[in-house]
């Protein structure tokens, strides 16, 4: 037995329910992870609420690290006792998780294994975005939203480490400065100004090479205005509600942009791309590229009220539970 949170009927955060659960040992193909840090993501909100249905009941999570106790018949990815870190894999909410082994990163030595489970999810998005998505090239500028937030902060770290001109927008002086301190060279305060106007004149009318923008219907129309003729929209993410486009012509009155919806699901499903994407952010941080900022830590029982903190937008940075 093990504890978990489970999710039995979905809806708002009181519906997280801390239970024992029977584990089992690994079948074929997977590890036992003793967890030691868990990372929360805007995901786990959106898998709760039922915007990404999920089979039910289910444990929340999707980002986790620790160390493995045992391992199924023909896993060669890891061995018992390594050190391991995974993003992507719901279940873990929990002391004690089962998990596919082929989805297991290694965490190298000189990396914490809160560093791990705070940026892994985090920081593959940022990779996919500004290696794939959009491959960013020193000389660019890019508008990142939600720059003091956990993805935000890491990815505006790397992007300025690629020789780009970034821009983020953030919410009150004290998120803007958190912003101005990991890499952005200008913050504009979403709730004291019009961004898009802000963008236009710190870029001379030009706008943006591209967006990345994680917050969803209420920066659509605004990241839309940011944008050069030409120019990329990576919507990653619904913080403030799904995006929707009712008339595609607006892409081509605005300039004949693009527009996309990356996942990782798509970016990382081959193990070679999810290692090679962990070495260049693990390569990033240990080079200094990226300062790993943990706003925020709650103990597993107190999973609902993190769930409260990251929907209210009261947290910056990465936030750990602890199992």
């Amino acid at each position: 037995m093990t504890q978990v949170v489970a999710i039995n009927k979905t809806g708002g955060p009181e519906v997280l329910s801390i239970e024992d659960w029977t584990i089992g040992e690994p079948g074929p193909g997977q590890a036992l992870i003793k967890q030691t840090a868990i990372g929360l993501n805007f995901i786990d909100t959106y898998q709760r609420s039922g915007l990404y249905p999920i089979t039910l009941p289910f444990v929340g999570g999707n980002e986790g690290a620790g160390v493995v106790k045992a391992i199924g018949s023909g896993v060669t990815e890891v061995k018992v006792g390594d050190r391991v870190a995974y993003q992507g894999q719901i279940g873990a909410y929990a002391r004690e998780r089962l998990v596919a082994a082929d989805r297991l990163v290694p965490v190298p030595d000189g990396i914490s294994d809160e560093v791990a489970a705070a940026v892994l999810l985090k920081g593959l998005t940022a990779y996919y975005l500004l290696f794939k998505t959009w491959p960013v090239a020193a000389g660019e500028t890019i508008l990142w939203h939600a720059a003091a937030g956990g993805t935000g902060l890491i990815a505006t770290q790397w992007a300025k480490s690629l020789g780009a001109t970034v821009i983020g927008t953030a919410g009150g002086p004290e998120k803007v400065a958190l912003a101005k301190a990991h890499g952005c060279d200008h913050v504009i305060d979403y709730k004291a100004e019009d961004f898009a106007a802000r963008v236009k004149e710190l870029t001379g009318k030009r706008g943006v090479d591209v967006v990345y923008d994680g917050v969803g219907k209420a920066t659509f129309e605004g990241s839309i205005d940011s944008l050069r003729p030409r120019g990329l929209l990576a919507s990653f993410g619904n913080a403030s509600g799904v995006v929707s486009i009712p008339d595609l012509t607006l892409l081509s009155r605005k300039g004949s942009l693009f527009v996309t919806r990356p996942t990782g699901l798509h970016y990382l499903s081959e193990r070679q791309d999810l290692l090679e994407g962990a070495k260049a952010l693990f390569d990033a941080i240990a080079a200094g590229k990226i300062k790993v900022a943990i706003g925020a830590r709650f103990a597993l029982s107190e999973v609902e009220k993190a769930h409260r903190a990251l929907e209210g937008r009261e947290t910056t940075g990465s936030v750990i539970i602890t199992p």
